[in-house]
């Protein structure tokens, strides 16, 4: 698909749901420059269905990276800025009385939307962060006792800063573990933040996307089949055990304290499975699940204080795990 047409619209079909989704990142690129895996884990999560923690130092352009993604799907985004005085009701609503009916009614708050942007997430307390948890797992909000459902998708995509520590509040491994992946955004090499430079130079306005010429190339239909086609992608015995072994050899790992879940290897399972199909497969290999190992587990496992005083990462442990635990042929 053309990414300078427009959305064709619903169409159901498998193929037009894949090339419209891979015309992503020709959209975004108009907007951000040299962020192709975050963009790609980002549509991953959409059709997984799950959230993204988003981490990265001030600058790169995480925030303009969702509002690219939500203006090339056509999907509602809201921003909320976490604070420490944050409360829970100004992200999920609250009763609000109405003087006219003598009632009180219920003003949806922020995470009604499709895309949520939880900006610096870890400046919050943890009451705060709790309160995303509902609309993360059930995607739903229950305020004085009813339930109310989300919109469908529904993306959390939260930021954190790695290198700023005082005043934040670390999320909980509980709560690490409802993100689906993580994905860190690297300072631009020297040739694309030259081209962020000569961007602006020409007049590039970061808060007005539509004159940047980013349009939308797919929307909710596209997801739905798309997801629909994910299902239907074949995981193999073999490929289901290599998954397990990789995610138990994180919990036998001399550095880690913490290993993956059960859930987590689910989430593997889950984000191969949506990879696959991204590259044209109906079935899953190793190198789908070797591809998204790090963004799916890094957030998941928990350093040694030896270990981390010795220079070694989450990253680094998960490569060497990688390295060792057989493929099957």
């Amino acid at each position: 698909m053309d990414p300078t047409t427009d959305n064709a619209g619903p169409t159901g079909d498998p193929d037009t749901a894949r090339a419209s989704l891979e015309a992503l990142r020709a959209e975004i690129a108009k907007a951000v420059v040299g962020q192709d895996p975050a963009v790609t884990g980002l549509v991953v999560a959409l059709l997984c269905r799950g959230h993204v923690l988003l981490e990265g130092v001030p600058g790169v352009a995480k925030t303009l990276l969702v509002r690219a993604l939500a203006s090339a799907l056509e999907l509602d985004t809201k921003r909320v800025q976490f604070t420490p005085d944050l409360m829970p009701s100004d992200v999920t609503g609250s009763l609000v009385y109405d003087t006219r009916s003598a009632e009180f009614s219920f003003q949806p708050g922020p995470v009604f939307t499709n895309l949520l942007l939880a900006d610096e997430i870890n400046r919050t307390p943890p009451k705060t962060q709790s309160s995303l948890l509902e609309a993360m797992e059930e995607r739903q909000v229950t305020v004085d006792g009813t339930p109310r459902l989300l919109p469908d998708p529904f993306l959390v995509a939260a930021t954190q800063n790695p290198v700023e520590y005082e005043g934040t509040y670390p999320l909980p491994e509980a709560q690490l573990d409802r993100f689906l992946l993580k994905l860190t955004i690297p300072l631009p090499s020297r040739q694309d933040e030259i081209d962020v430079l000569t961007r602006h130079a020409e007049g590039f306005n970061p808060r007005d996307l539509r004159a940047a010429g980013v349009r939308p190339v797919a929307g909710p239909a596209d997801l739905e089949a798309a997801r629909a086609a994910v299902a239907k992608t074949t995981i193999s015995p073999e490929i289901t055990a290599y998954v397990v072994d990789i995610c138990r050899a994180t919990r036998e790992s001399p550095s880690l304290t913490l290993g993956v879940s059960p859930r987590g290897a689910t989430a593997l399972l889950a984000t191969s499975r949506a990879w696959a199909w991204l590259t044209g497969r109906d079935y899953v290999i190793p190198d789908d699940v070797k591809a998204l190992a790090l963004p799916t587990l890094r957030h998941r496992v928990q350093l040694r204080p030896e270990a981390e005083m010795e220079g070694v990462t989450a990253d680094s442990v998960i490569n060497a795990i990688l390295a060792h635990v057989p493929v099957p042929r």
